[in-house]
């Protein structure tokens, strides 16, 4: 029975072992032949010299090419030159699939472009592969975080006929005749949930079509959204100051070594995220220049630059009305001041979650879509809700490629999906 590469290190020396995977690099010495052994817990040295190799095996070991899957057989040994101090001493190595000449080499990437083109196949690499690892430790520390704090997970589904974000970014399809949308977020389903199970949690994917070639932007994402009976919006800032808290210190615990391969010297923030209004953020804007005007959403260039002004995440508060969705409560002295909060982390990464306080009142929200004209019936039910004992509550989301980003200090947020979705980007 074979053993992983992280169990062949927690091993004594002398021990034999049998390790299955693929082979990250080959150099040769001499007599001696190095390979670098990867699974999908790490990677490991295995040397063979010719003498102490099977004849048969170290011909194979001379021929094998990078990325072929191997079993190889041998014991531990402890060797201060090898990567983190340990070395197989390979008795024998079999051939389980062979590999073509790999394509990506140094002189064959002219671009990013490239390695996306082969993302099928660069999601080995190192690098790659790490980022998607920390991105599962989000995810984990996420539905721990909910878990320990009696939320219930639910699955609301993804072809939906209401639109949280407005209409303009949604992504249509024909459903049996139907015009139909895939979801832009879970909300609406977590509002309806939450009367049954007073609070809720969802990890799955969104949808947004929009033509932005920006660093954060992705057609196609995931969000960790969350939703609460009887909270207001300043228990809901706090909520995802300690999500976010938690998530960042378990992410640093658990991979160490993925932030050390990134080069990412990444701690962890504490809670009491500082503060910044809507409107202070436009003084920000007009002092250099890059003023916008009050009641447009902030411009994405000026939140990088005010992100880079900070050293913890943020929130940008009191929001107008025209600059959110419609569903969002106002403050109860500024009707045109709404009760929400976009999350923004530091180093110019940006927004990273948005929440507020949702409308509980029927006649309030039949008000609100009747003045922004939009159609009652495809939020028939959405109102219905306001009619049978729905209490103050709100909510936020999380989009986990943009967490990772940040957690990650990735360029760009395609690094952060396994198979990137952009405007100009489907396959593969």
């Amino acid at each position: 029975m074979g053993v992983e590469i992280s169990e062949a290190f927690r091993l004594p020396e002398g021990s034999l072992v049998k390790i299955r995977g693929w082979v990250a690099s080959k150099s040769e010495i001499g007599g001696l032949i190095f390979i670098t052994l990867r699974d999908g817990t790490g990677y490991i040295q295995a040397a063979g010299k010719r003498g102490v190799v099977e004849e048969e095996s170290f011909q194979r070991l001379k021929e094998v090419a990078k990325e072929t899957s191997v079993e190889v057989e041998g014991t531990i040994r402890i060797d201060r030159r090898a990567p983190k101090g340990r070395e197989v001493a390979i008795k024998s190595l079999k051939i389980i699939a062979s590999a073509d000449k790999w394509p990506i080499t140094k002189s064959a990437v002219k671009s990013t472009s490239f390695l996306y083109d082969y993302r099928h196949l660069s999601i080995r690499g190192r690098k790659a592969s790490s980022v998607i690892k920390i991105r599962w430790g989000v995810i984990k520390a996420a539905i721990e975080f909910f878990s320990q704090r009696g939320y219930c997970l639910i699955s609301p589904p993804t072809i939906v006929q209401s639109a949280c974000e407005g209409g303009a970014t949604l992504f249509e399809l024909d459903y049996f005749g139907q015009k139909a949308y895939l979801s832009q977020s879970a909300q609406f389903y977590e509002e309806a949930a939450i009367c049954a199970l007073g609070k809720v949690f969802v990890i799955q994917p969104a949808f947004r079509a929009e033509k932005s070639k920006t660093p954060k932007h992705l057609t196609e994402f995931w969000m960790i959204e969350a939703e609460k009976a009887f909270m207001d919006q300043e228990e809901n800032m706090r909520l995802q100051e300690d999500l976010i808290t938690y998530i960042c210190k378990r992410v640093v615990e658990d991979h160490k070594e993925e932030l050390a391969v990134l080069g990412r010297e990444f701690k962890p923030p504490d809670t009491s995220f500082p503060r910044v209004t809507y409107d202070e953020v436009l003084k920000f804007a007009s002092e250099r220049n890059l003023s916008f005007k009050w009641g447009e959403d902030i411009p994405t260039a000026v939140e990088a630059l005010l992100s880079k002004t900070q050293s913890k995440p943020f929130f940008i508060t009191d929001y107008p009305l025209s600059a959110r969705s419609f569903y969002h409560m106002t403050k109860p002295d500024n009707e045109n001041i709404t009760l929400s909060a976009d999350l923004i982390a530091p180093e110019g990464h940006g927004e990273i979650a948005t929440g507020g306080q949702r409308i509980h009142d029927y006649q309030t929200l039949l008000k609100r879509i009747e003045s922004q004209e939009m159609p009652k019936e495809n939020f028939r039910w959405y109102l219905e809700l306001r009619r049978y004992g729905m209490p103050p509550h709100s909510g936020f989301g999380v989009g986990v490629e943009r967490l990772t980003k940040w957690i990650a200090g990735l360029r760009h947020i395609r690094a952060a999906s396994l198979f990137p979705r952009t405007p100009t980007r489907v396959n593969p």
